[in-house]
């Protein structure tokens, strides 16, 4: 269930099981991950994702069995145990750390058409609807 308490074609909300491949969802496994917003047009489905300082070049997006995955590959404190301690912190909530963000499209989008900007510290991933598989709402009288 969605934030909301909506189901969807999609199952959470409207785009399903967003940890699809994640076993232990948003925070678990020790990182965390950048926060969404999708937004539903008459054309399309938008992604926002909330990911300032982001280096556009090391974001990937890729489609397989209709999963769309957003990657970044930044430097991680694992990896580079300097980067942590580079600004002398005495507080820090945001960092330049690799994440993985995974979408089930369930045939509700054009994937040859999906296109990203990356503006302002927000990336906007555009899907294009797949009109063979949106189909308006239908009411049905009671009698």
């Amino acid at each position: 269930m969605g934030r909301r308490g909506f189901g969807g074609p999609w199952g959470r909300g409207k785009f399903g099981n967003f940890w699809a491949g994640q076993a232990f969802g948003r925070h678990g496994g020790g990182f965390q991950q950048p926060p969404v917003n999708i937004e539903e047009t008459e054309t399309s489905y938008v992604i926002s994702l909330f990911a300032a300082g982001l280096i556009k070049e090391n974001v990937k997006l890729s489609v397989k069995d209709d999963v769309l995955t957003i990657s970044y590959q930044g430097s991680d404190p694992a990896e580079n145990p300097d980067s942590v301690n580079a600004g002398n912190y005495t507080y820090q909530e945001h960092s330049n750390r690799s994440f993985e963000r995974q979408f089930r499209l369930n045939d509700k989008v054009l994937t040859e058409r999906i296109s990203a900007s990356y503006t302002d510290g927000i990336l906007t991933v555009m899907l294009p609807k797949n009109p063979e598989t949106n189909k308006p709402a239908q009411t049905i009288s009671v009698a």
